[in-house]
């Protein structure tokens, strides 16, 4: 895992196109540019597997964004210790992040690394959804209505 480069900029763009329909993220009420967050990706040509995170004022490190093109090989986890790394060399105390109801998959990934549920945000998505990102999907996977945001964190 490394820093993102130029170079890296196209598949990045795809995969964040793939994941998100565009390269713009919303959680806690709070849109986001994703190419404008500091991101690892994956040694390989081109990247399979990129994370976006923003370090925050309060010594968290914020996930914005974890995507592997083909899940099952560890690369997320990968990634998700690289973030980690990130964090503890800036002195972040947390690494935190929020998905949404509906991504039990992503929970389960989580959880298995260590990250806890500390909060529930309930119509969260809603009013995502009303208000900065009118894209986002009123049922998403496993045909489960996405409303929810779920918080998980770890400490560093």
């Amino acid at each position: 895992m490394r820093p993102a480069e130029e170079r890296d900029r196209a598949a990045i763009d795809a995969i964040h196109e793939a994941q998100w329909g565009g390269p713009y993220a919303a959680a806690h009420g709070e849109r986001v540019d994703l190419r404008t967050l500091p991101t690892l990706v994956t040694e390989a040509e081109p990247a399979n597997g990129v994370l976006v995170y923003r370090l925050n004022p309060d010594r968290t490190l914020e996930v914005w964004s974890i995507t592997a093109t083909t899940p099952g090989e560890g690369v997320g986890t990968a990634l998700l210790e690289a973030a980690k790394n990130a964090g503890r060399q800036a002195d972040a105390t947390t690494l935190w992040l929020v998905t949404t109801n509906d991504n039990t998959r992503a929970l389960r990934f989580y959880q298995r690394r260590g990250l806890r549920i500390v909060a529930v945000d309930p119509g969260a998505v809603d009013r995502s959804r009303a208000t900065i990102k009118p894209e986002i999907p009123l049922v998403g996977n496993d045909g489960i209505e996405i409303h929810d945001e779920i918080r998980l964190e770890v400490e560093l």
